[in-house]
């Protein structure tokens, strides 16, 4: 014996290696072809992670002072908008309402504190603004979109006192109900900031499927934070104290940027498998 390999043996190793690297291609392929290989693909061209992280930084640095400012000013307090958006309750609530001391309003709001709180939330709408200009390929509008991303806060707003309302008013409704009512709302919000953001480049209906998938998967996440975050932000706060609630509310910020860019790119192929063209339809004045 002399511990060499057979020719035979051999050759078949190699004829082994052929046909797995076959199945392997053949399967890569498959993947790629298939609907949720394209969705993937999709994501991944417009960078959906990176993107979501940098809204979750943007969200803590600059809009979030913006919004406790902001509720202070109109009688109300950024911890009650935060809470409906996340859909939490009872020591959830609290845990996060902890993050916001009550107070007295205070007017050591400066000119320029304000305009750099304004600043910082026009730069987060201008985040979301240039994934939907990507995601829909419509280009920049100059000094329309700085307007639209006014107009978009201001939208934001009233979405978030109209959630506050309707939770008030559906305490003790039917669970099914709230969600339909909730899902309902987010896709009127949703629609409109498309359309708004996009400063009126791309139609309505054209919107339609990406704000009805958006609104469904953030119905999706509302749930899905009640049931899952609330108890993780209990047991942050107990373990770890303010900061770990911190962390779950940036957590679900980055859910909120996937969810944005899962309704766009969905509505978007949707379009392309119902016309058969590789772009959605622009309307008048948009280009490239």
């Amino acid at each position: 014996m002399t511990g060499r390999s057979s020719p035979h043996g051999r050759r078949g190793d190699l004829h082994r290696g052929a046909r797995w690297g076959e199945w392997r291609q053949s399967t890569v392929r498959r993947v790629r072809g298939s609907q949720a290989g394209t969705l993937w693909s999709r994501l991944s061209t417009v960078d959906f992670l990176g993107n979501s992280f940098q809204l979750a930084a943007l969200a803590l640095l600059c809009f979030f002072p913006f919004l406790i400012v902001v509720t202070a000013a109109t009688g109300r307090d950024a911890a009650t908008a935060l809470v409906g958006w996340l859909g939490l309750h009872g020591q959830a609530a609290q845990a996060v309402a902890s993050l916001f001391p009550a107070g007295e309003a205070s007017g050591g709001v400066t000119a320029a504190s304000a305009c750099l709180l304004v600043v910082g939330a026009v730069a987060v709408a201008g985040t979301l603004q240039s994934w939907y200009r990507k995601l829909f390929d419509i280009a920049p509008g100059g000094w329309r979109d700085v307007a639209a991303r006014i107009g978009w806060l201001a939208g934001l707003l009233l979405y978030s006192a109209a959630q506050a309302l309707a939770g008030r008013a559906l305490g003790g409704s039917e669970p099914v109900l709230q969600a339909l009512v909730g899902f309902a709302t987010a896709t009127c919000f949703w629609w409109g900031s498309m359309y708004v953001l996009l400063t009126g480049t791309v139609r309505p209906r054209t919107l339609l499927p990406s704000a009805v998938v958006t609104a469904l998967c953030w119905t999706g996440l509302g749930v899905f934070s009640a049931r899952y975050f609330s108890g993780l932000i209990v047991e942050n706060s107990q373990r770890y104290g303010p900061i770990g609630v911190v962390m779950v509310i940036l957590s679900w910020v980055i859910a909120v940027g996937v969810v944005i860019h899962l309704g766009a790119v969905i509505g978007c192929l949707y379009l392309e498998h119902r016309s058969g063209r590789r772009e959605p339809h622009r309307s008048h004045g948009s280009h490239r």
